[in-house]
């Protein structure tokens, strides 16, 4: 439905069920079944089941492993307004250290919550908007780490919305570059939102799950971060590597 098609009369009724049913799943928690759920809202099972099967699809639920209960998804934790949860103070020093090695800007993202949230921004060198980097992930190194992570990103993305001549718009080039970041590890960004900015980011993952879970980025002239020399790559790499066990 496009957002000029006005809606029928059962359309606002299904809209709320949904939400209903959505609110129900986080008030029970991970595994309440079809069932139960059906019952707690007084809704028919054959309307329940359709609901369910919808927002599975739509991924604002998952089902669970043994197929006998229901728990958020991915596209749920969207719903919510991040929070910037502020790093340990261990994690914080590894950061301040890396600062005072480069003469770039340092900023530690969490992805926590399926979103970029800066949680360290480096106060001598403000970055970009935080909102804005979450809005259009394209543009930022930090923005396509997390990308790089979905199985589909033209799904997440709203808008490849242009900044400079440098923005990567085209779907196929942007997967292309993500492809290359999903393997490295190491994504950058070269005047893509500023023109004559660029940022170098290396994924954080949990030690034991291997999930992403926060990205460091170092942001200096877009020229240097078009071609960094390896120690620059390696000095981030090894601080990431020290916070890793300090973000899981």
């Amino acid at each position: 439905m496009s957002p000029e098609t006005p809606l029928s009369g059962r359309q606002p009724k299904a809209v709320r069920s949904a939400l209903a049913v959505l609110e129900e799943v986080v008030a029970a928690g991970p595994g309440v079944t079809a069932k139960e759920i059906s019952a707690a809202l007084k809704l028919p099972p054959a309307t329940t089941y359709r609901l369910l099967n919808l927002l599975v699809g739509e991924e604002y639920l998952v089902r669970l492993p043994d197929l006998r209960g229901f728990a958020l998804g991915r596209r749920a934790g969207r719903l919510a307004t991040p929070v910037a949860v502020r790093p340990p103070a261990a994690a914080r020093a590894i950061v301040e250290h890396l600062r005072q090695r480069v003469r770039w800007g340092v900023h530690l993202a969490s992805y926590r919550t399926g979103r970029l949230t800066l949680v360290d921004p480096d106060p001598d060198h403000p970055p970009s908007d935080g909102a804005l980097l979450a809005r259009y992930p394209h543009v930022s190194a930090l923005g396509k780490l997390l990308l790089a992570e979905q199985a589909d990103w033209r799904a997440v993305v709203r808008e490849l919305r242009s900044f400079t001549e440098r923005t990567i718009v085209d779907a196929d080039r942007l997967d292309a570059e993500l492809a290359a970041v999903a393997r490295d590890g190491l994504a950058r960004q070269c005047g893509e939102l500023l023109e004559r900015k660029g940022c170098l980011a290396v994924a954080i993952r949990d030690v034991v799950t291997g999930e992403l879970v926060a990205g460091l980025a170092v942001s200096g002239p877009a020229e240097r971060v078009a071609e960094p020399n390896a120690e620059l790559v390696a000095l981030v790499r090894d601080h990431a590597g020290q916070l890793a066990p300090l973000l899981a």
